[in-house]
């Protein structure tokens, strides 16, 4: 692909981000109809059927960027995705209308959910400070283990304290909606109501693989790209191509706010920000080594601007901020300070 014309590339780079949008639309819609009908909801295989679904886009552009030899930009793409993909609750607290999508949530289970990204950020940060020698076997760093163990006993946690509700908090003027996908909306109808259980299966999969391929294209093209236009890879793969694959999640909570959804919104994006950096591990299976002693600084500060964005964001679940300015809280304005101190930042870093 290397050798193509660069109009040819940026055509394909836009039509594997169009194939991207349309598929994860699919994928929202099928992921949501096979966890309500194989009655996953309630439990760690439905929330782990959700972030895959969330994250194929990231998957194939770590295989890869992985395969091809450009760790830099697998771990740019993963660990940049966190900051954009939380960035996207900004246009949630835009469609969420006269009150800021914080004071809205209504739930304190996205604030869970953000403290395990802080968690599992925080094994990507001391993961990148080991030696690259540094491994279990197989390549795989002991970092990309324990980021998955985390995880997996975090979402454990969650789920716990989502069914057994040792707390009562009130939040008058909320409107959280739906706990779970699973559960029917009583105005919106379960997607592919109409169709068998096998015929979702079927759209699931295929939906998958056009994000699969969609991803592939996204990474070769969009690298080839970059390298042309003399763009830093860590820096593209963190912000344009993070971006792109942003675009499920962007799909998705906005159709959960426009459905009065406001905690499930907000607590899909820190869902998939914490299970999309299990994704080293692929990483270094593929690699045939480990990935995140090669993230370097600009991924390290990328790491601390997702933590910040996340933070911002859970104090405003708890601080419950009542007014908007131009229909933004207070919450994302300071976000998009930050996301723009941030990404101006990358810029100005030493190089060593």
């Amino acid at each position: 692909m290397s050798g193509l014309a660069t109009v040819w590339l940026a055509l394909i780079f836009a039509a594997a981000v169009a194939a991207t949008w349309a598929a994860g639309v699919v994928l929202s819609k099928s992921t949501d109809a096979l966890d309500a009908r194989l009655g996953l909801g309630e439990d760690i295989g439905g929330i782990i059927l959700l972030a895959i679904a969330g994250s194929l886009p990231e998957l194939a552009i770590t295989v890869s960027a992985a395969a091809g030899g450009n760790l830099p930009l697998a771990a740019g793409n993963l660990i940049g995705g966190i900051a954009v993909q939380t960035m996207v609750l900004v246009l949630c607290d835009v469609v969420a209308g006269e009150r800021p999508l914080s004071y809205l949530v209504g739930r304190l289970t996205p604030v869970l959910e953000g403290l395990l990204v802080v968690l599992v950020v925080s094994g990507v940060l001391m993961g990148s400070l080991l030696k690259e020698s540094t491994t279990i076997g197989f390549g795989i760093s002991p970092a990309s283990v324990a980021i998955v163990v985390v995880w997996i006993v975090g979402i454990y946690v969650i789920n716990r304290t989502r069914s057994s509700s040792p707390w009562r908090v009130e939040m008058p003027g909320s409107r959280p909606g739906r706990r779970h996908h699973r559960e029917p909306h009583e105005v919106e109808q379960h997607p592919y109501a109409g169709r068998t259980t096998r015929t979702v299966g079927l759209i699931f999969g295929g939906a998958c693989l056009v994000t699969l391929v969609a991803g592939v294209f996204l990474e070769v093209a969009g690298n080839t790209l970059a390298n042309r236009a003399g763009i830093n890879g860590v820096i593209f793969g963190a912000t344009i191509l993070a971006t792109a694959t942003a675009l499920p999640e962007i799909s998705s909570g906005i159709a959960a706010v426009r459905l009065g959804d406001n905690a499930l919104a907000i607590g899909d994006i820190f869902g998939g920000n914490a299970f999309q950096v299990c994704l080293f591990v692929v990483a270094d299976v593929i690699a045939g080594k480990a990935v995140l002693p090669s993230a370097g600084r600009e991924n390290s500060w990328l790491a601390s601007l997702g933590v910040a964005l996340t933070a911002i964001y859970a104090i405003g679940v708890i601080g419950r901020p009542y007014r908007t300015f131009a229909r933004l809280g207070p919450d994302s304005l300071l976000a998009i300070a930050v996301f723009g101190l941030g990404v101006a930042g990358l810029f100005v870093l030493p190089a060593h």
